[in-house]
């Protein structure tokens, strides 16, 4: 009862006391904690933003309200109907600020709940497609986003050099005594290293651009209405500067495995292709206009690369004791690990025909 007081007590200070608002929790979510929020006629999500994560959360919303804004404004352009309902909609503290910090030092967003809209954990080829298109066209109407850089909200998120050096002296420090067992696993890291710098490089040349990422692209991170049609892309906390690579490979790191991604049975996982071509048939349909060539024929790269990230921070976990991510058993990070790779494994060995798929979809959108 104290809980649910304290959080109405948070409410009132985004909606009116007097609309009698009622709050119950909304999902599981890994980082923030939501509420579904009823006030008068109107629905909202309530969020206590984890501020041990993303540790200036002024920087952060305000990063929110420029890309939300900036949406809203193509979309009204383009006249396009509903739009409360493709686009995140941020509601102001009666002072006008964009969160509400409260007297435990949390800090509070709200936003309007988007009605009849649902999402979706698992893919198929046609969803794929679509996922491509909302995730494209996000990075499409964000290209041209005035003003500064958006705030990095997580600095060297998806910084393949930095997550490198946080695993070699992971390496040396040794700290769980695990390494000994594991030397050939970072061998292989090691030999893969210069390859997987690739985009940094890139980018100190002034050939590959850093662009308005999303940096979360999962296919849960897209709402559809009931006809699966795209409504809009959610869960913004992550979107900051980044490379298109990253942001198309990370969906087909998590889309396009065939198995799981903390997956006992290796043989269980690959790249699954028709959920590639799906995803880039999709995504290149919208963002082939903004893209530049290095950019296009890095894009089957950038699979290769957020999976080999990926096996790289599960395996500094584990090499550290397993300090960041939860476990379920003492070898939960290494058998991550192991899925990881041998992801990246499949991807290495089906590349040549990712190209050329990306070659050939490229061809057709220009």
């Amino acid at each position: 009862m104290e809980e649910k007081k304290r959080l109405n007590e948070i409410v009132t200070h985004f909606v009116r006391e007097k609309d009698q608002p009622l709050t119950e929790p909304l999902g599981k979510g890994h980082i923030n904690d939501s509420y579904r929020v009823v006030a008068g006629d109107q629905v909202y999500v309530l969020q206590r933003i984890n501020h041990h994560i993303f540790r200036n959360v002024e920087q952060l919303q305000n990063n929110i309200f420029r890309v939300t804004s900036h949406i809203r404004k193509k979309l009204e352009e383009k006249a396009v109907p509903d739009i409360d309902r493709r686009v995140l909609t941020l509601l102001p503290t009666h002072d006008g600020a964009l969160f509400h910090r409260d007297d435990n030092g949390d800090y509070w967003r709200m936003m309007l709940f988007i009605t009849e809209s649902k999402s979706y954990d698992e893919i198929n080829p046609e969803l794929a497609y679509r996922a491509g298109q909302a995730f494209g066209e996000f990075q499409q109407m964000l290209a041209d986003l005035p003003g500064e850089p958006l705030f990095e909200t997580i600095p060297n998120f998806h910084n393949m050099e930095a997550r490198l050096y946080t695993f070699r002296e992971s390496v040396k420090a040794d700290r769980a005594g695990r390494l000994e067992q594991v030397a050939s696993l970072v061998a292989e890291i090691e030999k893969r290293a210069d390859e997987m710098c690739l985009a940094e490089k890139m980018h100190r040349e002034g050939i590959l651009p850093k662009r308005t990422n999303h940096c979360d692209t999962k296919v849960n991170n897209i709402l559809f209405d009931q006809n699966d049609e795209v409504l809009c892309v959610v869960d913004l906390d992550t979107v900051m500067p980044g490379y298109v690579l990253s942001d198309f490979g990370d969906f087909i790191r998590t889309a396009a495995n065939t198995g799981a991604e903390d997956e006992r049975n290796l043989e269980n996982v690959s790249v699954d292709l028709k959920i590639f071509e799906g995803y880039a048939r999709g995504y290149l349909q919208k963002a082939s206009s903004f893209l530049t060539e290095v950019e296009i024929n890095h894009l089957a790269y950038g699979a290769k690369l957020l999976t080999y990230m990926q096996t790289v921070r599960f395996f500094t976990d584990y090499l550290d004791g397993d300090t960041y991510y939860k476990i379920a058993s003492p070898d939960h990070n290494l058998i991550r690990t192991k899925a990881q790779f041998k992801l990246l494994q499949s991807l290495e060995e089906h590349y040549d025909e990712m190209q050329r798929i990306i070659r050939e979809i490229a061809g057709r959108s220009r």
